[in-house]
């Protein structure tokens, strides 16, 4: 699945609805936050080299952007079966053996994301409640973290529908999209 084709998902029904609606949500994030960065850096450097001053917030923007694209990216890289995997094990086992277990580390995973996002919302209340304000640009600083907990909350619940894709397939499913196994530009160490 392309990041620019949103319809397309083979899980049935509702969980169809939820991939798909993930995928519009990453996309816009991630395509959002790095058209604005590279804008906003490319505005400063122009600023500084051409008229001798810097936009007093780019630091400020471009920090928050970065906290949006990798915590988007997370979920992007979940959905894409892109994210780091230790396989020696899991390569050796048999068919069945490695199915189970990619079911029991995308559950495990969901949670651990899940409850990452619990904790981060949770730090998030009590920045909030301090009422720190960014210098530049003069908003909560919370604000800038509050991309953590749904980049978080989006990839628990990727490694929750990669499960169930697990659960209700016969093949074996790296996400809920991306079948298990190399392809011809990957190799196995």
């Amino acid at each position: 699945m392309s990041m620019d084709n949103h319809s397309d998902t083979t899980l049935p029904g509702v969980l169809g609805l939820i991939d798909i609606s993930i995928a519009k949500i990453e996309s816009m994030m991630l395509a959002l936050g790095v058209i604005l960065m590279a804008t906003n850096t490319v505005a400063n450097v122009i600023g500084r080299f051409v008229f001798q001053n810097s936009i007093f917030f780019s630091e400020e923007l471009n920090r928050f952007l970065i906290v949006l694209i990798t915590f988007s990216g997370i979920s992007y890289a979940a959905r894409q079966g892109r994210h780091i995997r230790m396989s020696a094990i899991f390569d050796k086992l048999m068919s069945p053996a490695r199915k189970v277990l990619m079911i029991i580390i995308a559950i495990c995973t969901a949670v651990i994301m899940l409850a990452l996002a619990y904790f981060s919302f949770s730090y998030i209340l009590t920045v909030a409640k301090s009422g720190r304000v960014l210098p530049a640009l003069q908003i909560p600083v919370y604000w800038i973290y509050l991309w953590v907990p749904v980049g978080l909350f989006l990839t628990g619940l990727q490694y929750i529908l990669t499960a169930i894709r697990n659960i209700t397939s016969k093949d074996i499913y790296l996400s809920s999209q991306v079948l298990e196994g190399y392809s011809e530009d990957e190799y196995e160490v």
